[in-house]
């Protein structure tokens, strides 16, 4: 279970950049990352494909359609969702909607496969959910709740929360499953989908700017771009379906928390700056609540070993 965690939080910390990319890859807009991102993504995927070891012969259509549509939505289907809250409501309320996941989605798991006692639960996302509060108590007090585009933006990332989880829920089902296909082969066809959700991006692209770009922003594009495609999706992908085989969905689910912890500490690091106490404070709160959801779950391990 301790090498799940280890990919689980390897994810974390890869798709943590994501926090930073965006900033990174200026005057290139998000969407301009994202559709190149996912497109590398896909293409990398396909590409491996003609290498045996990486191709997935012998699995079912279902099975192909399931990968790519969880590909699909989970990653651009995703990423518009939340662009579009952030558009609407601004850049603080979102990431409070989304940040939910790490909670909701550990109860969910929880009542689907019972792993846990609730009352062994209740403190490490107790220490989540007070953690993310505080972590955005300050901004918070600032933000401009009035007129009906924060409305607008609090159903889109209501929206990605529910793919959010709807695709934390699917992969884990498939990966849990005795006939569960090879970590490699199902994070290549979830790649196909994420190239086929590039497409959807492709109206997005700010093709202008590569025209007026200097040719370090351009270097820097592409660098930013090809990164992002191999280790925050590919690397981060093969990661996370090793976790979602080998961890708890309860727990695996509470480790994203670790993608905000983070980013945080990337995004400080491009800033140049010490977080804030009410940053700091927040994020002690976080990861104290995932080393004790790791603690809880390795107890109730060694409590089942024992027993047998």
């Amino acid at each position: 279970m301790y090498l799940g965690i280890l990919a689980g939080l390897t994810t974390c910390a890869l798709w943590g950049l994501t926090f930073v990319a965006p900033r990174a890859v200026m005057p290139f807009s998000a969407f301009d990352l994202a559709a190149t991102r996912y497109g590398v993504f896909g293409v990398t995927c396909i590409l491996l494909m003609l290498n045996r070891r990486f191709r997935p012969t012998g699995l079912p259509v279902r099975l192909w359609i399931y990968g790519i549509l969880l590909g699909s939505f989970g990653y651009a289907g995703y990423f518009l969702l939340v662009s579009f809250a952030v558009k609407d409501a601004g850049a603080v309320i979102p990431p409070l909607i989304t940040g939910l996941m790490p909670v909701l989605l550990p109860i969910i798991a929880n009542a689907r496969e019972n792993t846990l006692p609730w009352r062994a639960l209740a403190l490490p996302l107790g220490l989540i959910v007070v953690g993310l509060v505080v972590a955005n108590a300050s901004t918070l007090a600032n933000v401009d709740t009035a007129g009906p585009s924060v409305i607008n933006g609090v159903l889109w990332a209501t929206v990605a929360l529910v793919v959010w989880i709807g695709y934390g829920i699917g992969n884990a089902a498939i990966m849990r499953r005795p006939d569960a296909p090879d970590g490699l082969h199902w994070t290549g066809i979830q790649g196909v989908g994420s190239a086929l959700s590039a497409l959807l991006l492709l109206p997005t692209i700010s093709y202008g700017l590569f025209a007026t770009a200097s040719t370090g922003e351009i270097v820097n594009f592409a660098a930013w771009s090809i990164s992002m495609g191999l280790a925050a999706s590919w690397i981060a992908t093969w990661c996370w379906v090793y976790a979602s085989r080998h961890v708890p969905l309860a727990l695996t689910s509470q480790l994203i928390i670790a993608e905000t912890v983070f980013g945080v500490a990337f995004g400080l690091i491009y800033e140049q700056r010490l977080p804030t106490l009410t940053e700091a404070a927040g994020a002690l709160l976080q990861v104290l609540g995932v080393a004790m959801a790791v603690y809880v779950f390795g107890r109730s391990s060694r409590v089942e070993v024992s027993a047998a």
